[in-house]
């Protein structure tokens, strides 16, 4: 039987976790402590202190459980990181969008592999040190996921794809907090990583050089090609189209009177499409694998605040369904570069109605 007083709390070795471990067992927990190893830095050719999951973040997470006197281990989730994480990432990229590889960690690590080791150790929650909450609505029944109260921290965007199990079974402690009493908080507790940096690169690509991450990992060279004006001009030469980005002005190196940006891209041509900032806006788009979270489906066009980008204020749009886990999103007024590959969250004030990932932009 599952003892619903047990927790699993998954520890990055950073600040954040190590608190959320600390309220969990002042509130009375049984907890165990785990790292989840997802690559080693030698397998990616990177010796990084700065991303998580290296090392030095297993001995700062083992020494915080020990303080603790929390059993913890070490779970080596690399074959299944690998498959679902980085090899998807590539995938993305090489086909012309932009990857959001924290959103898969949370969705087939954090919350699934670790979800399922928990149960196996007869523990009812995952724990994490994401700023985000969970409440359980009275009427419905059904489990909500909401904004963190620190809005500057907030992670709700990342965490859009957790199911109603998930959502039972995952505490957030820190979710009422802001991230400077958390720092105040491991300095008294005299934690290893109190004043630690919080990570900054994706993981598996320190430094944020991810074309050359994909170039050592599988082998391949991304040739130059042609960049393109709006009228199909060529007027320069890129130096492989996954090194660029929608709406990307820098490290273009072309010198044409005006400011341009990257505005499209065609892998099968190896072309990249420049123009003015104007041509990066749309407003409609396609978006699919929707997860719904405040309702169990959405069957008529309805009204939200979304956002396409970690960092966006949401915009009002109209979500309508067209059925296989599609919907069609169009904003009010027009975004700027929505980027294929990248997550759809819809809001309803600070309530997460739920996502997807942009498949199509419209004309």
């Amino acid at each position: 039987m599952i003892e619903k007083k047990g927790a699993l709390i998954a520890m990055s070795g950073g600040v954040d976790s190590s608190v959320a471990a600390y309220f969990m067992k002042k509130n009375g927990y049984y907890c165990e402590g785990t790292t989840m190893r997802l690559y080693r830095n030698e397998d990616i050719g990177r010796c990084n202190f700065r991303s998580c999951c290296s090392q030095r973040d297993i001995d700062d997470a083992s020494e915080v459980a020990f303080q603790l006197d929390m059993p913890y281990e070490v779970l080596d989730f690399t074959m299944d990181f690998r498959e679902k994480i980085m090899e998807k990432f590539i995938r993305i990229y090489e086909s012309g969008g932009t990857p959001n590889p924290c959103i898969d960690c949370n969705r087939y690590m954090k919350f699934d592999k670790l979800l399922q080791f928990a149960h196996e150790k007869n523990l009812y929650y995952v724990v994490t040190g994401h700023y985000a909450r969970i409440e359980q609505d009275r009427t419905s029944g059904r489990y909500l996921l909401k904004k963190a109260l620190d809005d500057t921290k907030d992670q709700s965007y990342a965490l859009y794809t957790m199911t109603q199990n998930q959502l039972a079974h995952t505490m957030f402690p820190l979710g009422s907090l802001r991230k400077q009493e958390v720092r105040e908080l491991a300095d008294e507790l005299d934690f290893v990583n109190a004043r630690k940096h919080d990570s900054q690169d994706i993981c598996f690509v320190p430094q944020g050089d991810y074309t050359k991450f994909m170039e050592e990992y599988t082998g391949k060279h991304y040739p130059p090609g042609d960049f393109l004006d709006q009228m199909g001009n060529i007027v320069g030469q890129h130096m492989g189209a996954v090194r660029y980005t929608l709406g990307q002005r820098k490290g273009l190196g072309l010198a044409m009177g005006e400011p341009v940006y990257v505005c499209g891209k065609s892998m099968e041509e190896n072309t990249v499409t420049v123009g003015p900032e104007s041509a990066l806006y749309s407003k409609a788009f396609i978006a699919e694998d929707m997860n719904w979270i405040a309702f169990e489906e959405l069957d008529k066009p309805m009204r939200f605040r979304g956002k396409t980008r970690y960092r966006q204020q949401e915009q009002w749009a109209t979500v309508s369904p067209l059925g296989k886990g599609q919907v069609r999103v169009e904003f009010d007024t027009p975004q700027r570069a929505i980027t294929p590959g990248q997550a759809l969250v819809l809001y309803d004030e600070d309530v997460v109605v739920g996502g997807g990932t942009i498949l199509e932009v419209l004309s």
